[in-house]
């Protein structure tokens, strides 16, 4: 059986995967996504399907799962080869032709740009005793339906940008919203901070979760300490965003200089490995901002080079879509 060879393979199909998969195809390359998921769209899809997404350019608001849709309908014009839950498990380079080795199939390809956001993922858990057995019940991790919480009583513990954002959008469908942070601080951006102190969202600071209250199936109050100071809460939801740890896994072994969890990219969105290269969250370079309006910008960079790189006559700068269609 002959192998068949891609031009382009993309490893992680979030955001910046999908946009790079549509700016291969607008560059007439034969482009390949391999996904660990069972589905594209990386933890926009995964985590917060329903939550709103306010710092891409052209939309004011937007839901992460119509975005990935969006993304979606965008690279599949070009019919790209998706491959989903397959773990790229090791990449080496073979007479210029790059092998990659997941858990179920080798692949081939002349170049590689890995978009794998920030890697294997999961939840920062709360550390009690008795949480786990209220996991998957009326402890949450993430939202994936938000009507599911319409009418509840709901807590959301954490001081960053998702908790400050769950918080915001379940005040309109849920009788009572508290929101603790341990820090009187909150890390959100300023203006989320402004809208949660004019919201109708009871702000408890700084408070930590001391003990839950439930029958073994189902929560019925949070006891919060502050010092000294204890306070009860009855809850029908908690809400836990304490972010996420995770980790790059087999990447770290296939020889590219990463720091930090990430990985060290030039200007050309280049690695240290000639023909692989990175965009999104999971590169970095000196300035680097991880968001996603970043990676839409890398992606067609990489693309472009990743491009010249194959086809050593092929223009680096390509023409403008609008000259295109």
């Amino acid at each position: 059986m002959t192998k068949e060879i891609y031009d382009i393979t993309i490893i992680g199909g979030g955001p910046s995967g999908l946009f790079a998969a549509f700016y291969g195809g607008m560059r007439q390359m034969k482009v390949k996504i391999i996904e660990s998921m069972p589905q594209l769209g990386g933890q926009l899809s995964a985590l917060y399907p329903e939550k709103y997404i306010y710092d891409v350019a052209g939309f004011p608001k937007v839901l992460a799962q119509d975005l990935v849709n969006n993304l979606k309908e965008q690279a599949m014009q070009f019919n790209p080869t998706v491959v989903l839950e397959e773990s790229v498990q090791n990449v080496e380079k073979n007479e210029e032709i790059f092998e990659l080795t997941t858990d179920k199939n080798v692949h081939y390809s002349k170049a590689v740009l890995i978009t794998a956001g920030v890697g294997a993922f999961q939840p920062r858990r709360l550390e009690l005793a008795t949480a786990q057995q209220y996991e998957g019940k009326n402890l949450h991790y993430f939202v994936n339906d938000l009507n599911a919480f319409a009418g509840k009583r709901v807590l959301v513990c954490g001081g960053g940008d998702s908790a400050l954002d769950w918080s915001l959008m379940l005040e309109p469908i849920c009788p009572e919203i508290t929101l603790t942070h341990r820090r009187d601080k909150f890390r959100a951006h300023e203006h989320s901070v402004e809208q949660l102190m004019n919201s109708k969202v009871s702000v408890k600071t700084p408070y930590q979760i001391k003990e839950l209250i439930g029958d073994g199936d189902t929560i019925s109050a949070v006891v919060l300490e502050n010092g000294d100071i204890k306070e009860t809460v009855e809850v029908d939801a908690v809400v836990v965003n304490y972010g996420f740890i995770s980790s790059l896994g087999p990447i770290k072994t296939w020889g590219l200089d990463i720091q930090k969890n990430s990985i060290v990219v030039n200007s050309k969105m280049e690695t240290n490995i000639k023909g692989i290269y990175a965009a999104g969250d999971v590169c970095t370079y000196d300035g680097k901002v991880k968001l996603i309006a970043s990676g839409f910008g890398e992606a067609p960079t990489a693309i472009n080079n990743a491009k010249s790189y194959i086809d050593p006559n092929a223009k680096t700068q390509p023409l403008h879509s609008t000259s295109l269609f």
